[in-house]
């Protein structure tokens, strides 16, 4: 068995205690669903405008709110990506860092993303700290100590990064993560032309040959890599098509990079696996 199957299998066989609820896995698989709908959730532009209005109301009121939004990227003339909640919690059982990201202007477009966001936020904020008493709950289920226990450093973050931005167009992510399992990571990609109010697709980007065009520039890549043998092949499950659910965003230079989470194409150390597809 060469070391990319022991890696592979090293991933797949992560322990996690017998005892976790089955509703830690059925939230994960919940959450996976909702990330594949998102595209759907923000054609969804009718029924955000009093979202909208409570959040903006929030930074008139709120000083920490406001002292949060003080420092933004502004994105030319027609919208701006604002920080509107930001804070770290702490208590005996974890840490709670939330930045969360909304767009000023643009109308209802921008609107039903901000509804989009602030939900996801919002439930993967909720399911992390789930996850994590689930997990105490499992850990001194099977032994463990509260000394022991007091020496984890349980982190769930929801944070986002603003990847390019012009005066019509932002890309940005939206980063989740319980710091228990590398199965508890989930990053959203947001690609928005607000001028046309329209989520950017591989095929906006690339023409109607998007897929051969990604396949065949990722699978170079892949070759001309100083050790190949980091990604795994087709038989091991590693890469074989884009498609319509294929994660990406969009660069300062304007072209698109495909994202594959850690280990789904590649060994663990590589950690998160990007390749830029020139245009």
């Amino acid at each position: 068995m060469n070391r990319m199957e022991d890696a592979k299998r090293e991933y797949d066989n992560i322990p996690i205690p017998e005892e976790l609820d089955s509703r830690v896995r059925a939230g994960i698989a919940q959450g996976k669903r909702r990330s594949r709908r998102h595209g759907a959730a923000l054609r969804t532009v009718g029924t955000a405008a009093a979202c909208f209005v409570v959040v903006f109301a929030g930074l008139n009121i709120s000083p920490t709110l406001a002292s949060a939004a003080a420092d933004v990227p502004v994105v030319g003339g027609l919208f701006q990506v604002l920080t509107i909640r930001n804070y770290t919690d702490t208590d005996a059982d974890r840490t709670l860092t939330v930045e969360q990201p909304v767009l000023e202007g643009g109308g209802d477009f921008t609107e039903a993303i901000n509804q989009e966001i602030r939900q996801r936020v919002e439930e993967k904020t909720a399911e992390g700290e789930q996850l994590i008493q689930d997990y105490k709950d499992a850990y001194f289920a099977t032994g463990g100590t509260q000394e022991d226990w007091d020496k984890h450093d349980n982190q769930v973050t929801v944070t986002y990064e603003v990847k390019s931005q012009t005066d019509t167009t932002v890309s940005f992510v939206v980063n989740s993560n319980v710091s228990i399992a590398n199965a508890y990571q989930e990053s959203v990609y947001y690609n928005l032309d607000v001028a046309n109010e329209k989520e950017l697709t591989l095929a906006d980007l690339l023409g109607e040959n998007w897929v051969d065009v990604c396949n065949r520039s990722i699978k170079a890549q892949m070759a001309a890599a100083e050790d190949p043998s980091v990604y795994f092949d087709e038989s091991m499950g590693g890469f074989s098509t884009v498609d319509e659910t294929t994660s990406f965003y969009i660069n300062e230079a304007g072209d698109p990079v495909v994202v594959f989470p850690p280990y789904t194409v590649a060994i663990g150390a590589l950690g998160t696996v990007e390749f830029e597809i020139a245009k």
